[in-house]
Order: structure tokens, then sequence, then C-alpha cells
């Protein structure tokens, strides 16, 4: 299409930026239909998107054991007992550890609010009552607002669609672990001759920065849990196993989730053990978050989380808005696996023939099942050899 006639209307610089303008518009507005379109079948959404999500993570070990002579039937299924049974095990652990004090742990943390609140309203610094208690109940408004409430929390709230989504998320996952590589090609179709490279490198980079976040994340969250967990109990804290379970928990949520829970085991140290015991608590808190972003993050996830502060930080607000705690935990993964493709696809380099041979052949071997990175070695030619080493340092890059 042609530049526009400057004889016209249109031609001068109001009338292409008045055209640039009507194109931001109209993409701002299919992307609201198509937010609204997947808000209203969360249920179908969400449980894809968690199921992504580990079958990214677990991905790896699949390959490790169809590389070893396995079936693909035998190493999917074996991964999945595996997976489901350690899932399992910590999401029971932590509802057992935290439903069996819930009363306890709220009143705590209740009365250890009050505690400041008393110390703010008659501290040093003199600050209006009034001031104090419009902040508490626009907290109080947010939390249980139903912005909030709304999304995928309030969706799966009922046990009938907690269920459903938790029996489609399961057979999603099985179906991602046997037949990831023939569902891949199918994407693919779409996708000819330099362009498929690129989306090769894109969907390669995308898996390896997902299953890279999971399980760095929760490398990062068992270690915060354990540090601020032992420090509960060498105080004496009481609570210390269900506070424990919600630094877990909450180091999924970037940036917040961790010094949140840091905040309620300071709370409850407060009025269980007094000043000293809650000012050794924040110590440790920040401590074990300095220790995560300086060396953890760093060390166990690479590159996985290469975003800037501030875009997790519009992430994590947007997601929690749309989807509640849900979207809080999907939004950062989701938004550095795009800008991981984004960067993939754009990756400098000349796109040579034999690369597109090499991706043509690498789809047609994921049609039938049998991508280079779960062949046996015995069973790979030179050439998939080669092409495996150079995926997975594309992967890492």
């Amino acid at each position: 299409m042609g530049s526009p006639d400057k004889t016209t209307p249109w031609g001068d610089s109001l009338g292409r930026a008045s055209i640039r303008t009507a194109q931001v518009l109209l993409l701002l507005v299919l992307t609201v239909v198509v937010v609204y379109a997947l808000i209203q079948v969360r249920l179908v959404v969400i449980p894809t998107l968690l199921a992504l999500i580990l079958a990214a993570a677990i991905a790896p070990f699949v390959h490790w054991l169809r590389r070893r002579g396995w079936p693909s039937t035998a190493a999917t299924t074996l991964s999945f007992v595996l997976l489901l049974l350690a899932f399992g095990a910590v999401i029971t652990g932590i509802v057992f550890a935290v439903m069996s004090q819930a009363d306890e742990l709220g009143s705590k943390a209740t009365e250890g609010f009050d505690r400041v609140y008393d110390f703010i309203r008659t501290g040093p610094i003199p600050i209006d009552d009034q001031q104090i208690q419009q902040a508490r109940d626009a907290a109080i408004d947010f939390a249980t607002s139903s912005t909030v409430g709304a999304g995928a929390i309030s969706g799966l709230s009922a046990a009938g669609n907690f269920i459903t989504g938790a029996v489609l998320m399961a057979v999603i996952l099985f179906f991602f672990l046997k037949d990831g590589e023939s569902i891949w090609a199918f994407v693919l179709r779409a996708f000819k001759g330099e362009k498929l490279v690129r989306a090769r490198r894109a969907g390669e980079r995308s898996l390896t920065v997902l299953g890279g976040y999971v399980r760095g994340t929760s490398i990062v969250a068992f270690v915060d849990a354990f540090f601020i967990g032992l420090a509960l109990v060498i105080m004496g804290v009481p609570l210390a196993l269900p506070l424990a379970a919600l630094t877990f928990i909450g180091a999924f949520i970037p940036l917040i989730g961790a010094t949140l829970a840091g905040i309620l085991a300071a709370l409850v140290a407060l009025v269980a053990n007094g000043p000293l015991a809650a000012l050794v608590v924040i110590i440790v808190v920040i401590v074990v978050n300095q220790l995560e972003g300086n060396f953890l993050q760093p060390v166990v996830m690479g590159q996985a989380l290469n975003v800037h502060a501030l875009v997790i930080l519009l992430a994590l607000t947007a997601g929690t808005i749309l989807a509640g705690i849900i979207g809080a935990i999907l939004a950062v993964p989701l938004v550095a696996v795009a800008w991981a493709a984004i960067k993939a696809w754009n990756s400098e380099g000349d796109i040579t023939p034999e690369a597109v041979a090499e991706a043509e052949h690498e789809t047609r071997l994921n049609e039938q099942g049998e991508g280079v990175r779960s062949k046996p070695r015995g069973a790979r030619t030179p050439e998939e050899e080669q092409s495996d080493t150079a995926a997975a340092d594309a992967s890492q890059g």
C-alpha cells in the first residue's frame, strides 16, 4: 500500500498521525475483545496455562527418559505420576498447615496490625487518625473488592468448578507431555521457510524460559520458606509451619509475595514474642530477600526472568485485576515468555537454506512424535546431533 497522496487531507503530518492513531485504537479494541473472551472461558484457559507451565518444567525429564530408550507412553506416565504425587503432597501439606491454624493465624495477624496501628497513632510523629483509618479502609476495601475477587479465583471458588478445572488440567498436562511434539508440529504448519526457523527458535526459547522459571522459582520458594521458617522456630514464634507455607506460596508472586508473607510473620512474632522477636524476623526476611535477589535468582534462574522490575510490577497488577491470585502467579512467567519469544524471533543472523532444511526435518520428526531431543543418542544422525547441540545453545542465549 502506497503512502497517502499529499494533496488529500490524510497526506500531511496530521493526517498520517490520525491514521496511526486509528490503527493503535483498533489494536487496543482487538486486545480488549481477546482478553474479555479469554476471561469468559477462564475455566478452560487457566487449566491450560497451568498445564503448559508444568509441562515445560517436567519436559526435560521426559526427554531424558526417552533418550534412554523408554517408550513415549511409559516415560510420560512415569513423569506424570511423579509430578502429580509431588504436586499433591506439596499442596496437601500447605493446605493442612494453613487451614489447621487459619483462625489463630488471622487473629494473631489482626492483633499485630492493631499494635502497629496504635504505635503509629500515638507515636512521636503526629499522624492524623483519620488518615490512618482511611488508608486502612482503602486497603481492606481493595483486598475484599469484587475487582480483586473477580476472575479465576472467584470462578474456581465453587467446589464443582475447582474439581472440573483440576481434572481438565491433569488431562491437558498428560497430553502435553505425551504428544507435545506433535502438537507443536501442528502449530508450526502456519510457518514456512525462514519464518519456520524463527518460529522454532521462539518456541524452543520460550519453553526453556518457562521451564527454568518454574524450576527456579520452586527452588527460591523452598529456600525462602526454609530459612524464614527456621528463624521462626528458633525464636519460638507460634504458627511457624503455616507461616513458612505461606512464604513458599508467596515466593511465586515476584517482588511482593515473599515480602508480604514476611510482614505477616513479623506481626505474629510481635504479638507472641514481643518487639525484639519481630525485629529479628524482619532482619531475617530482609537478609533472605537480599540473598534471593542477588544470588539465588541469578544462579538458579539465569535469564529466565530477565525482565525489568517495573514490567514485573505492571504485569502483577494487571494479572491481579484480571484473574485474582492466579493471575498474579501466571502474569510474570507469561510476560517473560512473551519477551523471550519476541527476542528469539528477531534474533540477528542470516538464515541459511541449511537452517531451513533442518527446521523442516525437525518439524517432520515432531509430527511423528520423534523430536531430536527425545531420540536416543544412538539413533540420531550426525546432523541431528549437531542440530540438537545448536538448539540447546540457542535456547540458553
